[in-house]
């Protein structure tokens, strides 16, 4: 969440900020509440240490009387005593009110990142020409007629937003996400097989929760009462499994990635940039994840993109990297870059990876800090992510741009080795 110093001493700053995702007003009302409950918070605080101080007095006069054989003060009535409590009690209900409040905040957008939707994103590169595709068959009929995807069967086990991979369709799949963690692996992040079923704090910490609290998949209360919730992307794991830590300043930054399914209730759309296993319920996603000191996080960002433009530059698909406007990033990270492959049956780019800075927005949700040289005090980390890849979206951008005139298509050369073939030609 947001820095409580910060919207103390600068506002404007903050609510200028905010601005670029929300409505002004919005944004008043509830830095409006966020300030009259810091401050009924901090008079809370002022008066309780107050009393205990004097408790403290009254207890030492108390033991120096029996000491030196004058007669004690009597104790403190028991209203006095529920006074404390009560004081307690409501500070616990202002501090609890506080955090719902802030943590309903988006994160501030960077200062190069602009205000609006995705009328907004701006195109900061494009690698590659579109393929010369004389006869355009979209994903869905490719996978049929080469027997990659079994749509019917899938939604018989799972209902709409499911789908299944057969034959050379599931060995393309896997192939996809082995390279990937070797390509990961090579580029310095460790292996990570995180569970796929989650607590509620990992979702807080996440900066997902309370507000897409209904878009994951919950256990319900009876099975698991603590709150339990399938993951919908792997960066929820990563970050939560270090929920609570002082990380090591020499160890920074600190790479990893996971391999998981991810599971999402949003719907599958019947339009035909929608279709096929382009969104689903379920899909599969090599995640990438570093934790840095907040001086290595503009590095680190670039590093990210530049990796994750190489592996789809390595796969030989075309595509373009833009910076996205503020309303439509996700509201945890201050700034987010997609890279979209193009796609030939709708003549649109679709995003198979977003890579984000979220600054200590969502340290400071898990607590995850870093100790300072020669220091006892802590700092924030600073967190991002990215998508490496969502091979879901890269199945089928792989089927229509490389389609052949003869129904075949031919396999991308870094994958030939796993699938045994260079192409994939009609089920017969």
């Amino acid at each position: 969440m947001l820095d409580m110093e910060l919207i103390r001493k600068d506002r404007e700053a903050v609510a200028t900020a905010l601005a670029k995702r929300l409505d002004p007003a919005e944004v008043n009302r509830a830095l409006d509440e966020i300030q009259r409950l810091d401050q009924e918070r901090r008079a809370l605080i002022t008066e309780i240490d107050a009393e205990r101080q004097r408790r403290k007095a009254e207890a030492r006069a108390y033991a120096e009387a029996k000491r030196s054989g004058a007669t004690p003060e009597p104790a403190a009535p028991e209203a006095e005593r529920k006074q404390l409590a009560e004081l307690e009690s409501q500070l616990d209900e202002v501090q609890s009110r506080l955090r719902g409040t802030m943590s309903e905040l988006p994160n501030l957008p960077a200062d190069d990142v602009v205000a609006g939707g995705k009328e907004a994103n701006r195109v900061l590169r494009t690698f590659g020409e579109p393929p010369a595709v004389e006869k355009v068959r979209d994903h869905v009929e490719l996978s049929r007629a080469l027997g990659l995807v079994d749509h019917e069967r899938g939604v018989k086990l799972g209902g709409s937003g499911f789908w299944m991979y057969t034959g050379l369709g599931a060995r393309l799949e896997w192939a996809l996400v082995n390279w990937l963690i070797e390509q990961n692996i090579e580029a310095g992040y460790e292996f990570l097989l995180p569970p796929h079923l989650l607590l509620d704090s990992a979702g807080f910490a996440a900066g997902q929760f309370p507000k897409f609290y209904d878009d994951v998949y919950h256990l319900d209360k009876q099975s698991a009462p603590r709150g339990q919730f399938l993951l919908p992307t792997a960066e929820t794991a990563i970050l939560g499994a270090f929920q609570d830590e002082i990380l090591e300043t020499a160890k920074l930054p600190l790479k990893a990635f996971a391999y998981t399914p991810c599971y999402r209730r949003e719907a599958a759309g019947s339009h035909s940039d929608e279709r096929g296993t382009v969104r689903g319920h379920q899909f599969n996603k090599v995640e990438i994840f570093q934790f840095t000191l907040p001086e290595q996080a503009g590095a680190a960002l670039e590093a990210m993109v530049g990796h994750v433009e190489g592996l789809v530059e390595k796969l030989g698909l075309h595509f373009q990297t833009s910076l996205l406007a503020a309303g439509d990033s996700s509201a945890a990270m201050k700034k987010t870059l997609d890279v979209e492959v193009w796609m030939p049956s709708t003549g649109k780019y679709k995003e198979v990876s977003s890579v984000s800075w979220g600054g200590d927005y969502q340290a400071r949700r898990a607590a995850i800090r870093y100790r300072e040289p020669g220091g006892k005090q802590t700092r924030f980390v600073h967190t991002l992510n990215g998508s490496a890849l969502a091979t879901s979206r890269l199945f089928p951008a792989i089927l229509e741009q490389f389609q052949q005139p003869d129904g075949s298509v031919v396999v991308p050369e870094v994958l030939r080795d796993k699938l045994g073939t260079d192409r994939l030609t009609p089920v017969r």
